[in-house]
């Protein structure tokens, strides 16, 4: 669902980025309002945590592979504001370091993953789930939030990439950035997700809640924070499995490079043939020189290093901000 750059025309990916600047300023004072200082390194983990599951593809029908997100269980947890802004840093993180997800599109892939996911799927799960107090209803409840919720993010997605052809052709009538016709996205994006993606988005966001809950009891978005040794344990071993990921062999469906492009279709759509370009540091999550199971290891722990650090400074600020309001108070 990473989508690349040169695959959507640059006044689609300036349309998304003007969308999400509202929506991320938004976000940003409902955190600062909603969630205390303590509580930031928490946003941090569960940043680190969405990275890590983005990193275990699975294969999907139709030769590509595909990933869950995690945004739906960090937006039941912590609220869809806190899953925004921790979404969007691993968003963030990824393009820059790995080249998972274009610069340019940046904007559309934060809308698709760090936002629709996550509000999506909380208003389903508070929805569904009501007042009951059953266990049973609450994973319930959680797995139909990140099952609905990752579907819609696809279909966005699909939409996103079906329109492009559409609208952006040259001068032969030909398709300058994606090639597909949305009747072709549509069946990609979907059928993958509603049978399998959709299925583990679920399982983790239920099955995650449900672990939490048991060592956590408390744990809602109200009330009091996770037990941070249950989710940093939680991290580290993910952190040390996440080279199953690279079982599944093959590209997600539209995140091919060019040159995948034009052996696909036997040409390469001038858009992508003179569209930006960038070469991220750990590109693909590999290391130069070392074999691919420990460069996908250590990709893993620089990602989420880089995670915290970041949640490090913005809690550190939020600090600041706090002691120098107190501070124009007492004068």
């Amino acid at each position: 669902m990473h989508i690349p750059d040169n695959y959507l025309s640059p006044s689609t990916c300036a349309t998304f980025g003007v969308v999400m600047i509202p929506i991320w300023r938004k976000a940003v004072k409902n955190v600062k309002e909603q969630i205390n200082r303590k509580k930031m390194p928490l946003i941090g983990l569960c940043s680190a945590f969405s990275f890590l599951v983005m990193m275990f593809n699975v294969p999907v029908p139709g030769g590509t592979t595909a990933h869950a997100v995690g945004a739906s269980l960090i937006a039941i947890l912590l609220g869809p504001s806190a899953a925004i802004l921790s979404v969007t840093i691993t968003l963030l993180i990824q393009a820059l370091l790995f080249g998972d997800g274009g610069l340019l599109s940046f904007g559309a892939n934060a809308f698709n993953m760090a936002f629709v996911i996550p509000v999506t799927a909380y208003y389903i799960y508070r929805f569904i789930k009501g007042n009951s107090k059953s266990e049973k209803r609450d994973f319930v409840s959680a797995f139909i939030a990140g099952y609905i919720s990752i579907n819609i993010a696809a279909m966005c997605a699909a939409i996103e990439f079906g329109i492009q052809p559409i609208l952006f052709k040259d001068t032969n009538g030909m398709p300058l950035y994606s090639p597909y016709s949305i009747k072709t996205t549509l069946w990609a994006m979907m059928i993958p997700h509603l049978l399998v993606v959709g299925f583990i988005e679920g399982s983790v966001c239920g099955g995650v809640l449900a672990y939490l809950r048991k060592v956590s009891p408390k744990v809602v978005v109200e009330s009091q924070p996770i037990k941070f040794l249950s989710l940093k344990f939680l991290i580290v071993l993910l952190m040390l499995l996440c080279p199953i990921g690279l079982i599944a062999s093959g590209s997600a469906f539209g995140e091919w490079g060019n040159d995948q492009i034009k052996s696909m279709l036997g040409y390469l759509p001038k858009g992508m043939q003179q569209g930006f370009s960038f070469k991220a540091l750990f590109s693909s999550y590999s290391i130069h020189g070392i074999s691919s199971i420990i460069g996908y290891i250590i990709c893993g722990i620089i990602g989420v290093v880089a995670i915290l650090i970041i949640f490090k400074l913005i809690g550190k600020q939020l600090e600041k901000n706090i002691d120098d309001d107190r501070g124009n108070k007492i004068v």
